[in-house]
């Protein structure tokens, strides 16, 4: 399994339509938006979406990153391991 980091994220997308957005290119095993807890649970812009298949994380990061949505350019990248 390979987990990515999806950066500047417009506000509006949720856990499900991140996890929509990248189940085109393989199976998606989680999708999470990221929320600032403290500010009504608000989009912070950036989220992780995990791939079953390394193939496919691949292929996703190469699609994705630089992509449009909402007029903002998404970052997209392998997650770094948390410390």
């Amino acid at each position: 399994m390979k987990k990515l980091y999806v950066g500047n994220l417009p506000y509006s997308v949720t856990s499900d339509s991140l996890s929509e957005m990248f189940s085109q290119f393989g199976e998606v095993v989680s999708a999470v938006v990221i929320v600032d807890r403290q500010n009504n649970n608000r989009s912070k812009g950036f989220g992780f979406v995990e791939f079953a298949d390394d193939s496919a994380a691949d292929k996703a990061m190469q699609e994705m990153n630089g992509a449009e949505v909402e007029g903002r350019t998404l970052k997209v990248n392998e997650a770094k391991p948390m410390q």
